[in-house]
């Protein structure tokens, strides 16, 4: 059968990124520490050559069934190579999104439950080499420390939504695992976000938060510094689901 998409394409235009997304496929995520399975939300695109008509997207979502379903960030490289030998193709991302589950234990009752984060993992093949960004989205409590130090008594708290995403390259692709980018996530804030809390544990957790007062800022200095000091390529960003602005607080500090 005729290759149409290998045809030649007079003219002579790059295609930077060409492929599928949206594509949700099963996938077991393993790293050596989680082991979870979900619906993923899967993309791949290659750069396309300037002289080729098109690419096989169908060998794409092969590339998924294949080789992605079980889904370990260490492995990225030899699976991207693969699938841009098979693609024909000079560079290769693959971009994996799906929730991941952690068991948390309220503060003073013990009682556990489970705190569900969202996860990105891109990985990109090019010139040989390959490159992986891990990004983990969590939650936490903040309270304000201007609040605090103007109220006659208690202070403005709310959830903050905060991603942190870290790069790794050659030998090390996975340098920091989701379980460690959760705690620095939940040791960030003024009190963690805990799904399941009686009485005792609501009291601990809004006295923590109360000692504890941090502005948006400081929860994005924090968790770089702490990044900083295991030398890894990241980027945090912070957003305060405000309680009684209009609008939310960001910050976004790339190191």
């Amino acid at each position: 059968m005729h290759d149409i998409q290998g045809e030649y394409d007079p003219r002579e235009v790059e295609v930077d990124q060409v492929g599928i997304a949206g594509l949700r496929y099963p996938v077991l995520f393993e790293d050596g520490v989680i082991t979870e399975r979900g619906v993923a939300d899967v993309s791949v695109t290659v750069r396309l050559q300037a002289d080729r008509r098109g690419t096989h997207m169908s060998r794409m979502v092969a590339l998924v069934h294949d080789r992605l379903r079980v889904f370990d960030p260490r492995d990225l490289a030899q699976t991207l190579k693969a699938g841009a030998a098979d693609l024909d193709a000079p560079q290769i991302a693959v971009t994996l999104g799906m929730p991941i589950a952690t068991v948390t234990a309220a503060p003073t009752s013990e009682l556990e439950s489970m705190t569900v984060h969202d996860i990105i993992v891109t990985g990109t093949w090019e010139d040989g080499g390959c490159r992986v960004t891990t990004s983990v989205t969590s939650e936490v409590t903040s309270l304000c420390p201007c609040s605090k130090s103007i109220s006659d008594y208690g202070a403005h708290n709310q959830r903050s939504k905060v991603t942190l995403s870290v790069t790794g390259d050659g030998d090390d692709l996975y340098p920091l695992t989701v379980v460690d980018a959760v705690e620095i996530i939940r040791g960030s804030g003024s009190a963690p976000v805990v799904p399941l809390v009686k009485r005792v544990d609501e009291r601990t957790l809004t006295m923590q938060a109360y000692d504890h007062p941090v502005f948006v800022e400081d929860m994005a200095r924090g968790i770089s510094l702490a990044c900083r000091a295991r030398g890894l390529a990241h980027q945090v960003h912070v957003r305060n689901l405000e309680s009684i602005h209009s609008h939310d607080a960001v910050a976004l500090i790339v190191g």
